[in-house]
Order: C-alpha cells, then structure tokens, then sequence
C-alpha cells in the first residue's frame, strides 16, 4: 500500500465513525427538543408497548450518561437516560421504542439476537487480544500468530455484523410500536424515523471499520505468506 492509500485508508477510519457520532447527536439534540404529540415519556412509551406486546417481566428504569440507553436481556432491564425516561420529545419516544424492540425480540427468541449472544464470549476474546497477536505475529515473523489473531478478530467482525440486522429490526419494530399506538401521527413518521437512522449509523460505521480493519490484515498476511 502506498503513501497515498495509506493516508487515504487511515483518514475513512477516523472520518466515518467521527460522522457517525456527529450525525448522531445532532439529530438527536435537534428533536429532543420537538414534542411527540401523543405527549409521552420514554419511559411511558417504554412500558406501553411492553404491556401492549404482554411482556411483564422486563423493568424499564433511568440510567445516567448521554445516550446511554440499552437493553440488558440478563436483567430483562430497559435502561433509558434521563431526558428520554422523563421527557415527552419525539427522540425520547424513538429511542425508547427501539430499546423495547430489543425486549420484544428477546421474548420472541430473535434469531440473530440468539446469535449475537451466543457470539458475545469468543467477540470480546476477539477485540481485546486479536490486534496484538497480528502485530507481534508480523513483528516475530510468526504466522501462526497472526492466523490466531485473524480468525479471533473475524469473529469481532462476525458480531458487528450480525448487530447490523438486531438494530435494524429493532428500528423497525419500534416505528410499528409507535404508529400503531398512536404515538406519533403520520406527519411525524418521517421525523422520528430520522433519530432512529442516525443511530444506526453507528453500527453501520463499526462494521465497516471493522471489516475493513479484518481484509487489511488479511491481505498484509497472504502478501508475507507469498
């Protein structure tokens, strides 16, 4: 790789997750400052839907942080940040709902959420220990380690695409939740719709940084193996 591509490479690394994260709070900040007409909290959206979907077991409580928001399936714990449990905004009830989604695919047994878990263990090994295998590996001149290392870090990449559809059709079951509850009128389809995509950017990003990350490495190790 020359120069030029490799400067090229390096700037999409920083760039793209950086504009996600942007994309993100910006969105996010210009509609939690709009109402949701059905006038709800987070947290008042959260527990509708569940009681809607007859799913009893799952708490929805506040957490502290900044978008903070997530679904513990071993606690069966909805955790909102405190603007969105309190508050009635359009991204609050978005945000909320998605969460929920995640409850929902949980007790529904989700398939690629069954297997996101089931690749939890082997994707953390993956993220802490991969890089360093393949770098010591090149530095050694040891291939083992760096074959190690590339397929523990194919599995990280593995869990960062499987979360690509878990997200998504969390999203999509959300917008269903809220235009079936009356939550958000057809009008304000396309607003919250907007919050829920700049989150998945996110992901979106994450993956691509990853995967590319993987075929980096990948091609180095056929290029030293030649």
């Amino acid at each position: 790789m020359n120069l030029g591509a490799f400067l090229i490479y390096f700037a999409i690394l920083l760039i793209l997750p950086l504009w996600a994260q942007s994309r993100v709070k910006n969105t996010y900040k210009k509609y939690m400052k709009v109402p949701n007409s059905a006038g709800m909290s987070g947290a008042e959206v959260a527990r509708r839907i569940l009681k809607e979907n007859g799913i009893f077991n799952v708490k929805v409580v506040e957490t502290k942080g900044f978008l903070s928001d997530h679904y513990d399936p071993r606690k069966k714990i909805v955790r909102l940040s405190s603007h969105n449990y309190h508050h009635s905004s359009k991204a609050a009830a978005a945000i909320a709902a998605h969460e929920v989604g995640h409850a929902i695919q949980d007790a529904e047994a989700y398939a690629f959420l069954r297997f996101r878990h089931a690749l939890v263990p082997v994707a953390n090994i993956g993220s802490n220990m991969s890089f360093f295998l393949i770098i010591a590996g090149f530095l050694l001149g040891a291939t083992g380690l760096i074959g190690i290392g590339l397929v523990l870090m194919s599995f990280a990449v593995l869990f960062q695409l499987v979360t690509l559809p878990v997200e998504f059709n969390a999203s999509n079951r959300a917008m269903d939740q809220l235009v079936s509850m009356g939550v958000i009128t057809s009008s304000e389809h396309p607003q919250t719709k907007k919050v829920l995509n700049a989150a998945a950017l996110t992901y979106v990003a994450a993956a691509v940084v990853a995967l590319m990350e993987l075929i980096r490495f990948a091609l180095m190790f056929f290029a030293m193996d030649d």
